[in-house]
């Protein structure tokens, strides 16, 4: 298995050169040369597999056994989900009215980032320990990305991670879980910016070949092709957990709803289709709703500025995923990829191609949801279920609200559809790091004593202002660290 730029400009690499990569040196992304095709048989087997047990065959595909036996690809991933708190580490609750929701926030964070970064982090320390490396990581966050990669890799030796979040966009919560780490290898910069505005002078660096090959920059971001690949279980497991059997010709179809920021998960659940998965994705967004105007109209293009959200952490205007999957709908067609994302950093505009936009058109249904919506859907669903979401999984809940009955007369081009489907709505988060969106909802939070305890421990973080020159700070800061090696 091998990994090649969307946009085709540099050679392909292996599982550990995609790892500990940015952007590709082209500033495309990283994905499989080709994606395996399961068959029925394949699926029938895994059907009774736990989650964990999904994670470790779906990577053992995208892992050749000469990089990481599979014994310690097994290893690995047990230690990974060691810190989670459900024996399962993920869970499917079945509400009232037919809503499915897959909680997939139970590792320490309460976010589901925990499952790929922990994962994640596992190999990392794998090469790096092999090889007696260290490495510099980049990530920004619009809330629980940050929190997620430092619990990764804090405390280890041969890393140092180098956090940018957006200062009063994130909740105090999700602030706190990064500013009150202070081991020494974790940097934690509070910039005065929005999501997207932090990730500039991180592609800056990373643009800059000599600097990142001098440092050994990456990233944890969803940019990192590792963060793809162990989410692609989520929409197995949900399916095998949703589907009424597994014994039909065709297989039954299952509709899962995806909360959708930087488009990494939307990602994965494209990928888990083109292997075979017979299920139709629906993308949701809040009022920041480029994917939502792409997939609808083929507009590809920013909105004059980025609306702060209750759904904070997909208030984000630049969903840089959507260039892996434009790749997989193109046919891995990296001259097109590169002459589309090549006008869109220009003009930050772009109207897709007409046979573009009707495959994904074809691939991702979608919907947006405003603040009243978010806040509709998180009473009904205490109404109904006394079970709290977050803002995000409201927005899938609002989607699920939407819909008729327990009733889709929805055509899909890859898979035939019958009149009635089971749907699953991916939480992403834990209401208990939304406080502020539970009490505009009129309902009382329910927070877990170690979230309690974070108001009351040392925080230590850099301010960035928007006088300053954030990139140039950062290699100061990157290089400060260098010469203590």
């Amino acid at each position: 298995m091998e990994y090649i730029s969307t946009r085709g400009g540099t050679g392909a690499v292996d599982f550990e050169g995609a790892l500990f990569s940015g952007y590709a040196p082209d500033g495309g992304l990283f994905m499989p040369q080709h994606i395996p095709l399961l068959g029925r048989d394949t699926l029938r087997r895994w059907s009774s597999l736990s989650y964990p047990e999904l994670v470790k065959e779906l990577c053992s595909l995208f892992v050749p056994a000469e990089l990481v036996p599979r014994d310690v690809l097994n290893e690995l991933i047990d230690r990974a989900f060691s810190r989670f708190r459900h024996k399962n580490v993920v869970r499917l609750s079945r509400l009232k009215d037919g809503l499915n929701t897959l909680e997939l926030w139970h590792g320490v964070t309460y976010a589901f980032k925990d499952l790929s970064l922990s994962c994640t982090g596992q190999f990392l320390q794998y090469f790096l320990e092999k090889k007696q490396k260290h490495v510099n990581i980049l990530v920004g966050t619009s809330g629980d990305t940050g929190s997620s990669a430092i619990e990764s890799v804090r405390g280890q030796k041969n890393v140092d991670i180098f956090v940018l979040l957006p200062k009063g966009f994130c909740t105090q919560i999700q602030e706190l879980q990064m500013t009150t780490v202070i081991e020494d290898n974790v940097h934690v910069f509070a910039a005065h910016g929005n999501s997207d505005e932090i990730d500039e002078p991180i592609k800056e660096l990373f643009a800059d070949v000599d600097f990142a090959g001098k440092y050994n920059l990456m990233s944890l971001n969803s940019i990192n092709w590792s963060r793809i690949m162990v989410q692609i279980p989520h929409y197995f497991y949900a399916y095998f957990q949703c589907a009424p059997s597994l014994d039909t010709t065709p297989l039954p179809v299952v509709e899962i709803v995806v909360p959708t920021g930087g488009g990494g998960n939307i990602t994965a659940g494209c990928i888990a289709q083109k292997m075979g998965l017979p299920i139709r994705l629906v993308t949701v967004v809040n009022s920041n709703d480029i994917i939502h105007r792409t997939v609808q109209h083929g507009d590809f293009s920013l909105a004059e500025s980025v609306k702060a959200t209750l759904a904070s952490a997909m208030d984000i205007q630049e969903p840089y995923n959507v260039e892996r999957i434009l790749w997989l709908l193109s046919g891995s067609d990296s001259r097109l990829i590169k002459t589309l994302m090549d006008q869109f950093n220009i003009s930050k505009r772009l109207k897709l191609p007409e046979d573009l936009h009707r495959k994904l058109s074809e691939t991702l249904g979608s919907c947006s949801a405003s603040d009243e919506d978010i806040v509709r859907a998180m009473r009904r669903c205490w109404e109904e279920n006394q079970y709290l979401l977050c803002p995000h999984s409201a927005v899938a809940a609002h989607y699920h609200y939407s819909q008729p009955h327990s009733s889709l007369t929805l055509q899909f081009s890859c898979f035939p559809f019958p009149s009635s489907i089971p749907r699953c709505c991916l939480a992403p988060a834990s209401a208990a790091k939304f406080q502020d969106a539970l009490l505009q909802a009129g309902l009382v939070p329910q927070i877990p004593p170690e979230i309690t305890a974070l108001t009351a421990m040392e925080t230590r973080s850099t301010p960035l202002e928007r006088r300053q020159d954030w990139a140039q700070v950062l290699r100061g800061r990157i290089e400060a660290v260098a010469r203590k090696w």
